[in-house]
């Protein structure tokens, strides 16, 4: 195969602290060089925060819609973004204390409470309420800003955080206004850009981190460029989880938005078709997105199967995923020269099989809280697909995500650089 020795672009621009001594700095000894990993203390840390925080904008943003619909398993959505809520409550505990982290359960848990406030006053078309609503997030931006700002010893800085959180306020309230006008393009278009956010926040916040704590996190950087490789896998992978869920839920309901939900489910496709030509050329890249899009098309034939109810159906679209699962096991031995066996990934592949088709069939079956479980699996179970495929690129090319020292630290704050859509697209207060 013809392996292109070209730099994964990561999505999220790199963020680095003005006034760190750097952790990154410690990376690597004075005239002593190290292979590149991602398998450091500061990137597990990285991940961690990639998960939640993605899962987070995930599942409110469903959660919203669900409201919006009167649908049967909004309380178990709701419930699945609570676990959401504790679970990064306990990754700030483990880091600032019990103290700190009851601090951001509380305030985390609030600003999901006025997203609620917002879907009710919509459902009730009550301008004011809705008002109110925009104008407690607002609150809400202003004192998360300044708890990470103090909490990180101003390695965050409040006016940057407070930029990014608008900014995340403006997606989840964007995705719900555009879904509840029938503008589904529109809607699944800003539930990508939610998630692609938060990915830059997790980036910003995880610096912060390991550098106020260099021993804890043993003087690792979790922005180098093979952390930023895992990171951006992470993102596609996992997305591509969710999106899957949500489409064969859209399917087998009739949704209206089953279209708009596939086809946001094809642009995570083409972007992960981009991420391996980028590694490995347009060949492999094709070859990738060939495979990647049949088996979403087993995914499609299996819900097809189940709403007509043919046993036959559905155990052939399980064949052809297990024969996806062993050609896609192969094509990605061979990509990465050994580095990621085969044997291996087939074996996380069945897993990720079987979650999004439990998933499905208990949501099917109307056994909404296995249907989350499964999903929330499904999500998470992509972040160790993302860590495998990215060490094994990482081992194979190493040259190509040496980190090296800047000649000055720049000024940065959690806000990204670049916006997809224009201010106007937003929803204004």
């Amino acid at each position: 195969m013809d392996v292109k020795k070209a730099l994964f672009v990561p999505v999220a621009a790199l963020l680095v602290f003005s006034n760190a001594g750097m952790a990154q700095a410690n990376e690597a000894d004075q005239g002593e060089e190290h292979m590149p990993t991602v398998d450091t203390e500061a990137a597990d840390l990285r991940a961690t925060l990639d998960h939640q925080l993605s899962e987070h904008a995930f599942l409110a943003v469903e959660t919203m819609r669900k409201g919006a619909d009167g649908a049967e398993d909004f309380d178990q959505s709701a419930a699945a973004l609570d676990q959401n809520t504790a679970e990064l409550a306990e990754t700030i505990t483990s880091v600032y204390g019990e103290e700190a982290g009851q601090q951001f359960e509380t305030m985390w848990s609030e600003h999901i409470g006025y997203f609620v406030d917002y879907v009710n006053a919509t459902a009730e078309e009550d301008a004011s309420g809705k008002e109110e609503a925009l104008n407690q997030l607002a609150q809400y931006r202003e004192d998360f800003s300044m708890f990470l700002e103090n909490a990180t010893e101003e390695r965050v800085e409040a006016e940057g955080l407070a930029e990014g959180l608008q900014m995340h306020v403006d997606q989840l309230i964007g995705a719900f206004d555009a879904y509840v006008m029938g503008d589904y393009e529109k809607a699944y278009e800003y539930e990508r850009e939610a998630i692609n956010h938060m990915y830059m926040v997790s980036k910003g916040l995880s610096t912060a981190i390991a550098d106020q704590f260099p021993d804890q996190y043993n003087h690792t950087d979790p922005a180098t460029p093979a952390a930023d490789l895992r990171s951006e896998l992470n993102y596609l992978f996992s997305e591509h989880a969710g999106l899957a869920a949500v489409a064969m839920q859209n399917g087998i309901d009739g949704s209206e938005d089953f279209e708009a939900s596939t086809e946001a489910l094809n642009h995570n496709t083409e972007d992960l078709a981009a991420a391996v030509t980028s590694v490995y050329g347009e060949e492999a890249g094709q070859q990738f997105k060939t495979m990647w899009s049949e088996h979403i098309g087993y995914f499609v034939d299996y819900v097809n199967a189940t709403a007509q109810d043919d046993e036959n159906a559905k155990q052939e679209a399980l064949d052809n995923l297990m024969m996806y699962r062993d050609n896609f096991s192969e094509f990605m031995d061979t990509a990465t020269e050994g580095n990621l066996p085969s044997e291996d990934l087939s074996e996380g592949l069945q897993m990720h099989v079987d979650q999004l088709i439990g998933a499905f069939d208990a949501y099917a079956e109307g056994d909404y809280q296995t249907a989350y479980d499964q999903t929330r699996e499904a999500y998470h179970h992509m972040f160790m697909t993302g860590k495998g495929l990215s060490g094994a690129i990482v081992m194979q090319m190493p040259d190509q995500f040496k980190s090296e020292m800047p000649e000055e630290m720049p000024d940065t704050s959690m806000a990204p650089p670049v916006k997809k859509y224009e201010t106007d697209d937003y929803p204004t207060r």
